[in-house]
């Protein structure tokens, strides 16, 4: 049951710009509350179901976007004969983007995961404070541009965007998608471009993980993962498709409703 709710809220909220991160931290905090006694309580075990689940959301934004992921992959390969391609282009974008993000994680990681990982307030505070911001860039960017348009400047500002999302409750894809607002992109597309960046950011986290994985030895564990990593996949999934869908023919309200009312829920259950 654990495991299947753990799996469950990763899988649902990752993609959605309301923080799987701080679902997690919030969802450990009812565990712990609630006296439900979960194996592999320790903090390195924690981090790395967190991460696993993150893998199986990993695979369902690569299957997702096959289409892209390919378009990036012919094009790079292009670039290896000299050819200037949309497709290299776009993923020279992505690794841009993942940059500063990767640069503040090394410096800042100890600090974040034992300092604010756990700090149920500061969550409470970022879900409620940046569901404001993905609002007013959702009012005031206008809808005129494609990833396509994206330019080194603005991919560079919407991946430092990511640091901010180190921070429990922040979330990775709504920073990402309030800052392609900003920038006037099409809601769509912000979240699309959002989502590629998922892809190396949770690649790098989810490698970190398995190589911490390989070393504990514990065979029970590891199979703990793996359905963990698939029930996260199969949620994800759906939860991709569904926003695309919505955002198609609405804004980000609904998000932006759901980031406020869950943080005055958390500052009240805090007190």
């Amino acid at each position: 049951m654990h495991l299947f709710i753990l799996a469950l809220v990763q899988g649902v909220t990752e993609f959605l710009p309301v923080s799987s991160s701080g679902h997690l931290v919030l969802t450990w905090e009812f565990f712990d509350r609630a006296g439900w006694q979960v194996a592999q309580q320790t903090g390195s075990d924690r981090l790395i179901m967190d991460i696993a689940v993150h893998v199986g959301t990993l695979a369902a934004v690569c299957v997702y976007f096959w289409r892209d992921l390919w378009f990036m992959t012919q094009g790079m390969a292009k670039l290896l004969t000299g050819q200037w391609t949309p497709g290299a282009r776009l993923a020279l974008l992505v690794i841009v983007a993942t940059l500063p993000v990767v640069a503040a994680g090394f410096l800042f990681k100890d600090f974040i995961t034992n300092a604010l990982h756990d700090n149920v307030a500061i969550v409470a505070w970022t879900t409620i404070g940046f569901g404001v911001l993905l609002l007013v860039s959702d009012r005031l960017g206008m809808t005129v541009r494609r990833v396509e348009h994206l330019t080194v400047f603005q991919a560079l500002v919407i991946g430092a965007a990511q640091i901010l999302a180190l921070i429990p409750g922040t979330s990775r894809s709504g920073i990402t998608m309030t800052a392609a607002r900003f920038f006037g992109y099409e809601r769509p597309e912000a979240a699309r471009f959002s989502l590629l960046l998922s892809i190396p950011a949770i690649l790098g986290a989810g490698t970190l993980a398995g190589l911490d994985l390989r070393e504990t030895g514990d065979l029970n564990f590891q199979y703990e993962v793996l359905v963990a990593a698939a029930i996260s996949f199969a949620a994800a999934l759906l939860a991709i498709a569904l926003m695309l869908r919505w955002l198609r023919h609405a804004g980000f309200m609904p998000f932006v409703v759901y980031r406020i009312a869950l943080g005055v829920a958390i500052l009240f259950w805090a007190i």
